[in-house]
This record gives structure tokens, C-alpha cells and sequence, in this order.
């Protein structure tokens, strides 16, 4: 078989404030061919059908600063950007996947991969045949922070009062989902109208946009603060939040994205942690991938949460955009909030 173009999009330069801009951070390139015959090794040939969007990415797009760790490494200049994504089996010569499964893990941005081994690749069965995207979603990484972390630290109790942040996004709107179907009371923010509406339409029970409403008189007029507070921003409504928790109160964070573009490269400083003390506050920061090295985790996420979107339980709605040409795009407007909802790109149909 003759060589095919393998359209890509690299990581160009790094952003160490600011906005990544699309073909300056991020460039599209289709000059790369790839044989699809090509030997494998022992390995799999995959061609990608969706690929993920993600707030978590903008901090691999910073440089490396010797002294300081994190749980992802900086992409590389010159290669293609990394994330979450669908791919079917077009080849295989490892036992532990066939020609024609959908697997999800970590790929390249790029139409067609080769990788060494399975390893690291999980099967999807997709029993309840929902759209592959929706693997990238709410039935993937975003859906299982919310699923995990809920269970993992939320501690929640019929009748308490979650605050949560970007309420409209894959994470936030689940939380939304999980928490009314456990009891709680639900104030939810998002940073547009759509947003709130949609929010709305998920049960929160006071849904309001932070963009015109001010975020720290939602939480007096409740006069009962909040028992949790599902941080998806950081910041100044960190800070808020703080204020508005009850004693024994419980912080579950899971992104920062108000610092993530900050000009000056340099976050919002919380001035009232000693309140964590005089509350008594748990204060617990996570990374989902932990949570799933335990398999008995992720079993219980797909056996439950899959079926619970396929009946219409758990409700999600995407941004799609379609090709790698998009791709830069669709990666500024997330840091912008610009994306309508979770933001997926389609390579291929399957």
C-alpha cells in the first residue's frame, strides 16, 4: 500500500503565560506519510477517531522548571500534543487487542499511530453503542474525576449544601448529576447563559452566571453556607468559597483554570487559609489517574456510569470540532471558556 498523508498537530513553542495560540503554541501539519503496512514489531496500528480537549493540558505547555514536579511532563517542541482519545484496531501482533476494537488511553494528536504494545490501552465494549466521543467525555476522564472524586472525598450526606464550579463543563455538570441524585442541595456557576440554563436543566438548584452575578453574595443569600466545594477554578472563588464553607467543610479540587493563563504567569494568592483551621476544613487535591490505579475503581465506573448516560440519567452535551485543523482552536477556547460544552475533535467516523 502506497504511503498516506498522517495529518498531526505539533506542539511548536512554549507558553509560559497567556493564551496558547494556534499556529504559534500549536501548529497543524499534514506534510508526515505513514505506510500502513509498514512492519509492526510486536505492536498495533491504530487509526484515531476522537480526541479529547482538556483544561489539564495548558500546564504542559509551560517549560520545564528545574526543582518542580508535576504529574505531566511538558509536551515536547516539535512533536505532537498528547491527550485522551477513541482509536479502532486496523492492525494487531499483540494478544491483548483484535483488528477492529475501540480502545481509549493517551495518543498523539495525529491520525494514525503506531505503538510498541497494547499496554495501556483499554477495550471499550460500548454495550449501550453510545457515540465514541462521548468516551472523551463523560464516560472518560472528565466523567470518571467526577464519579471518583465524589466518592473518594466528598463525604456527602442527604440535605448538605455543593457549591460547584464550571458547572457547565463535562466535570462540573456530572458532580451536578451525581450530587441531586444523592440528595444535596446544588449551587452551581458557569461562565455563560447557555451554560446556566443547561445547568439548570440538570436539577442545581440555584445556577447562576459568574461572569454578571457576583459569586460571593449567591453564597450569603443562602444563608446556611455550603458544607462542600467542588473547585474546578482556584482563585479568587477559592477564596470565596473558603468564606462561605460551614465547619467541617470539604474542599475537593480538581483544576485551577483561572491561573492557568495569567499574563503574569503567577496565580491568585488565597489570603484566608487560616480559615481552614477555625473550620476545621479537609482540603483535598486530586489527580484522577491515581484514583485509577486501582482497577476495582475503574471497573465500578464503567459498569455504572456508561449505562446511566445511555438511559438518559446522566445527561452531557459536546462541542464538537471536526479534523486536527481545528485542534489549536478548539484548545484556546477552552482555556477561554469559549467551547459551548465538552470539547471533543472527530478524526473519523468509525
Amino acid at each position: 500500500m502506497p504511503e498516506i498523508t498522517n495529518p498531526r498537530l505539533l506542539f511548536n513553542e512554549y507558553c509560559s503565560s497567556g493564551y496558547p495560540i494556534p499556529g504559534k503554541t500549536t501548529l497543524y501539519d499534514n506534510t508526515q506519510k505513514i505506510d500502513l503496512d509498514r512492519s509492526l514489531n510486536g505492536g498495533v496500528l491504530l487509526k484515531v477517531l476522537v480526541l479529547s480537549v482538556d483544561p489539564y493540558q495548558r500546564g504542559r505547555m509551560r517549560p520545564p522548571v528545574p526543582g518542580m514536579g508535576g504529574y505531566a511532563n511538558p509536551f515536547k517542541i516539535g512533536e505532537p500534543l498528547i491527550n485522551f482519545g477513541v482509536a479502532i484496531v486496523l492492525r494487531s501482533e499483540d494478544p491483548k487487542v483484535k483488528v477492529g476494537d475501540h480502545v481509549y488511553g493517551l495518543f498523539a494528536y495525529q491520525a494514525y499511530i503506531v505503538l510498541p504494545s497494547a499496554s495501556g490501552l483499554r477495550v471499550l465494549e460500548n454495550k449501550e453503542k453510545l457515540p465514541w466521543s462521548v468516551y472523551v467525555g463523560t464516560a472518560g476522564m472528565p466523567g470518571q474525576t467526577a464519579f471518583l472524586g465524589w466518592k473518594e472525598f466528598s463525604k456527602a450526606q442527604k440535605g448538605e449544601t455543593v457549591f460547584v464550579t464550571t458547572a457547565g463543563g463535562p466535570v462540573g455538570s456530572a458532580v451536578v448529576q451525581i450530587a441531586k441524585s444523592e440528595g444535596l442541595k446544588v449551587i452551581a456557576s458557569a461562565g455563560s447563559n447557555d451554560k446556566v440554563a443547561f445547568v439548570k436543566e440538570l436539577g442545581a438548584d440555584v445556577a447562576f452566571n459568574y461572569k454578571t452575578q457576583d459569586t460571593s453574595k449567591i453564597l450569603e443569600e443562602l444563608g446556611h453556607g455550603i458544607d462542600i466545594y467542588w473547585d474546578n477554578v482556584g482563585g479568587e472563588v477559592l477564596e470565596i468559597a473558603i468564606d462561605a464553607l460551614n465547619t467541617h467543610g470539604r474542599v475537593i479540587n480538581c483544576g485551577s483554570i483561572s491561573g492557568y493563563n495569567s499574563e503574569t504567569g503567577v496565580g491568585y494568592g488565597i489570603k484566608n487559609l487560616w480559615q481552614v483551621i477555625v473550620k476545621r476544613l479537609s482540603f483535598n487535591g486530586f489527580i484522577v489517574s491515581d484514583l485509577l490505579k486501582d482497577e476495582t475503581k475503574a471497573a465500578l465506573f464503567y459498569s455504572e456510569f456508561p449505562p446511566k448516560i445511555a438511559k438518559g440519567e446522566i445527561k452531557q452535551r459536546e462541542h464538537v470540532y471536526r479534523g486536527l485543523e481545528q485542534a489549536g482552536q478548539a484548545i484556546l477556547d477552552v482555556q477561554k471558556g469559549d467551547n459551548t460544552a465538552k470539547a471533543v475533535i472527530i478524526l473519523a467516523d468509525d
